[in-house]
């Protein structure tokens, strides 16, 4: 449980950043900032092996490039879902899109499986 809580803090946190870097991407509030994190991550969990599932084909003719169609069309149908999140366009959500992966896994980097902090310590002989 904690580890999704860190995982759902640094989700959070990625899209706060890219809502303060791109200019078409808004929250209402910091609750409907939260509420999205979550949102994206049951879409992501749910739906969005559906559609590369579907769009396979495509995806291995654009050599992968399709997937930042598939995760701003995640993106943007969290901001269609939720009240008080808005993309202007879906430049702006594949913008975002990228922007967020980068953040979340740049957060994640630091974070183990079990949702703890975690150090690295390489010794020289």
């Amino acid at each position: 449980m904690q580890g999704f809580l860190i995982r759902l803090l640094i989700t959070a946190a990625a899209m706060w950043l890219a809502a303060k870097i791109v200019p078409g991407m808004n929250f209402a509030a910091p609750t409907t900032l939260l509420g999205a994190a979550i949102l994206l991550g049951l879409i992501n969990a749910l739906i969005r092996p559906l559609a590369i599932i579907l769009t396979l084909p495509l995806t291995v003719l654009t050599l992968g490039l399709f997937l930042l169609v598939i995760n701003a069309a995640m993106l943007s149908l969290v901001a269609w879902l939720l009240d008080g999140f808005s993309l202007s366009s879906f430049g702006t959500a594949i913008i975002s899109s990228i922007l967020i992966s980068f953040f979340s896994w740049l957060g994640s980097a630091f974070i183990g499986p079990s949702g703890r902090y975690e150090l690295m310590m390489i010794r020289k002989d």
